[in-house]
């Protein structure tokens, strides 16, 4: 098992340094900042200054040595707008971001897995065949028109919840939370319903398919045949059996909230990174872009591995594998 995940570790450090190649030659050959953010009215001394002051007048690949020697001290570089580092400026919208998807994910996670493993288990009751229906709906509705709808009628008809923003936050561990307080939770379920529902129904339709098939498996029917209690067999047997596909779902998924949620972050007003990403993309600021792009390579190769550590706690053979 260690040799394994040795192995997968070395694997992920070479795919974060390919990605580092990728994304800076990808961000830098793309626009160029210097016709936004230098005032037109400079003359060409006083442009070439700015210009050499934010870095631009070296060659690509001097850029690169340098964005790399930075990226192995924490440092991606100086934002172009906000003068302070880029690695400053996402931190800051971070935290926003991560409860949102948190809360989502949860949300599509208790939803998702007891209505799969209840449609699997019981395909031909017409409660079943609703809840598929229902998921339907789920993949097919597109999010920004979800997100709309949710305003119209929790937020605008009926005056539930609200519409936009953040609400009260609670310091804690020296990170404002909107989740502490009963406001910020009121602000916070209508984004994350309108995230959670397509991992929901992703989540569910995965459940219901693991379901039908392993309960086909001899060793549930065994452990029928020996007489055990329904709920030990559904909880111990198969629900174990069929979360190792459901759980390399939540990781990924999880990881694609945080780094796709700018949809619903613009809609609903949430001060997270989506909506900094567009604004930085707006304004051609590359130390943010950049950085905000390894931070969710970084987020992909971290949760691939996690998923690799849960893969040999749920199944045996991988385990086995790896001593091969």
């Amino acid at each position: 098992m260690v040799t394994t995940l040795i192995r997968r570790a070395i694997q992920a450090g070479f795919v974060i340094l390919a990605m580092t190649l990728i994304v800076f030659v990808g961000i830098n050959v793309i626009g160029n900042p210097v016709d936004i953010l230098i005032n037109p009215d400079l003359n060409q001394a006083e442009r070439a200054q700015v210009i050499a002051n934010l870095g631009l007048d070296k060659p690509l690949w001097q850029q690169y040595l340098s964005f790399l020697h930075g990226l192995t001290q924490g440092n991606f570089g100086n934002s172009f707008v906000y003068h302070k580092p880029a690695l400053d400026v996402i931190i800051e919208r971070l935290p926003a971001t991560l409860e949102l998807a948190l809360c989502a994910m949860v949300i599509a996670i208790v939803v998702g897995i007891p209505l799969g493993l209840y449609a699997g288990l019981y395909p031909r009751r017409i409660s079943s065949r609703i809840i598929m229906t229902g998921s339907i709906f789920g993949f097919s509705l597109p999010t920004f028109w979800v997100g709309l709808m949710l305003i119209l009628v929790f937020a605008v008809e009926l005056g539930w919840l609200p519409s936009n923003g953040r609400g009260d936050t609670v310091m804690f561990l020296g990170v404002n939370w909107s989740f502490l307080t009963a406001n910020g939770l009121s602000h916070m379920l209508l984004p994350a319903l309108n995230l959670a529902l397509f991992k929901t129904s992703l989540i569910l339709r995965l459940t219901r398919a693991g379901v039908q098939e392993v309960i086909a498996q001899d060793f549930v029917k065994f452990a029928h045949a020996k007489g055990l209690h329904e709920s030990r067999v559904i909880f111990v047997h198969v629900l174990k059996n069929l979360m190792i596909p459901v759980v390399t779902i939540i990781g990924l998924e999880f990881g694609s909230l945080i780094a796709y949620s700018v949809v619903t972050e613009s809609i609903f007003g949430w001060p997270g990174m989506g909506k900094l990403i567009i604004d930085s993309i707006n304004l051609l600021d590359r130390p943010v872009i950049v950085a905000y792009l390894m931070m969710m390579v970084i987020l992909f190769v971290s949760l691939n591995f996690i998923i690799d550590i849960c893969y040999t706690l749920l199944d045996p053979r991988v385990r086995l594998e790896g001593k091969g």
